[in-house]
């Protein structure tokens, strides 16, 4: 209690620069959380909150001027009228039933009078927050009559109801409210709204128009990070600045394209020439005949073909693979059978459909890899997976060792192995997470590792859907 008391005692004592600067940074976190964050929402906050300041200081200056302006001079006309009537009635005879100046107040001044006997003026009705009316007409009555009166403009009437003490009498005048307010104003208003709406409509419609080819180009830039090389719909519309952005996308685009067929007719020449190489030194030891020398020449020969498969595999990612629908069901029933081989304890267990799209050689291979890894360190391998309106996400665990929380990013790069005293005979070239977070990337999603309930390691898998 006391630390916040000398906080605020501190904020006191700063100079009233820095209290504005701190007030106006909290203004500013503020306004970012409740602002929207889309270039539509922004775009109309724009457009809308000068439109609206503007319409309430002209609404303000004209209510403020020229709508009191003309509401007094009608006030001002009516009670001059209403002084005229109070001084012939007080000053010359009036016939019993006043009858002749009822019929002039009628038929001169559009007043409907008539002469009460004395009773007390009824108490002061509550007044509107907001009611030029009232008070320009209580000044002019208590200036040019100055007698005790009773002024009633409150209700839906279209008429207004003036009561004067004139001493021994009461008169009572009946107003139209017309002739002392500038009841039309509203129209006014009603114009500069209703125009103001139609404005905003247009502009929305213009705007709306403008932003859909910056949406289409983040689409297209989505579909292409994900790997959907078959959308080519795409076309550079909108504004000159929209174009010149779409243009540079596709220019990307193609390059990017080009350098992976390069690459892939690249590769797909060392590929045959290598296997042609291989399948040679095959044939020379299969002439050669059996024996201990000729088998380990034999495993050298098939892990060197290992490890070529492998490398070309992670440099191929597989990019000219169309999408499509992908059952998880289906590639999981391999690893029941290979789980039995093994003598390993294998689940699966799916929530929702199991039913993606994907590359399907390409996301067997990132499934295979992570499996097969888990397959090789542990007993027991748990798979689940479930779906919801962003994300697929596959969770792989196991009880095996894990990996230290050190290492979970290291061992995603290339040829690179934790397990030192793992058997070297074995195939593998520490390629196979790699090609695993990199198919997962191609897809536009990833893997992250973390330590499983079982004790072992848990490979979490998220794809959009």
């Amino acid at each position: 209690m006391l630390q916040k008391l000398a906080k605020i005692k501190n904020r006191k004592d700063l100079p009233v620069l820095k209290r504005l600067r701190l007030a106006w940074r909290r203004f500013s976190r503020l306004s970012f959380l409740h602002l929207p964050k889309g270039l539509v929402g922004r775009s109309l906050l724009i457009i809308i909150v000068p439109m609206v300041v503007f319409q309430s200081v002209l609404a303000f200056v004209f209510m403020e001027r020229h709508w009191q302006s003309v509401t007094q001079r009608l006030s001002s006309s009516v009670v001059r009228d209403i002084a005229a009537i109070v001084d012939i009635v007080e000053q010359y005879p009036q016939d019993a039933d006043y009858k002749i100046i009822t019929d002039i107040a009628r038929d001169r001044m559009k007043l409907n009078i008539s002469i009460l006997p004395m009773e007390p003026l009824p108490a002061p009705a509550p007044k509107p927050f907001f009611s030029i009316l009232d008070r320009v007409m209580g000044e002019q009555l208590r200036d040019r009559i100055e007698k005790p009166y009773w002024l009633d403009t409150v209700g839906d009437s279209d008429l207004l109801e003036v009561r004067i003490n004139l001493g021994d009498k009461i008169l009572r005048v009946y107003v139209y409210r017309n002739q002392a307010y500038a009841s039309n104003s509203h129209i006014f208003l009603i114009w500069m709204v209703g125009t103001a709406l139609v404005l905003i409509i247009i502009a929305v419609l213009f705007l709306l128009n403008q932003i859909k080819p910056i949406q289409q180009l983040a689409n297209a830039a989505d579909n292409f990070g994900k790997g959907q090389l078959s959308d080519y719909d795409f076309k550079p519309r909108g504004a000159t600045e929209v174009r010149r952005a779409g243009n540079a996308f596709l220019i990307m685009r193609e390059r990017i394209e080009r350098q992976i067929e390069q690459r892939t007719a690249m590769l797909a020449g060392v590929s045959h020439d290598l296997r042609t190489v291989l399948t040679r030194f095959k044939l020379q030891l299969a002439l050669v005949g059996d024996g201990q020398e000729v088998r380990d020449l034999q495993n050298d020969v098939d892990e060197m073909q290992n490890m070529l498969e492998g490398y070309l595999d992670f440099t191929r990612g597989d990019g000219g693979e169309d999408t499509t629908t992908v059952d998880i069901e289906i590639i999981m029933q391999r690893f029941y059978s290979e789980a039995e081989v093994k003598g390993k304890d294998f689940h699966y267990y799916c929530e929702g459909s199991g039913v993606i799209q994907a590359r399907p050689a390409a996301f067997t291979r990132l499934v295979t890899n992570l499996i097969s890894n888990a397959f090789r360190y542990a007993n027991k391998v748990r798979v689940t997976s479930h779906q919801d309106e962003e994300w697929f996400i596959l969770k792989i665990e196991d009880d095996g060792p894990g990996i230290p929380d050190d290492k979970v990013e290291e061992v995603f790069k290339p040829f690179v192995r934790l397990d030192e005293a793992r058997n070297q005979d074995e195939t593998g070239t520490g390629l196979g997470l790699t090609i695993a977070r990199d198919i997962a990337r191609i897809h536009g999603g990833d893997i992250e590792f973390s330590t499983s309930q079982m004790g072992g390691l848990k490979a979490t898998v998220k794809l959009p859907v």
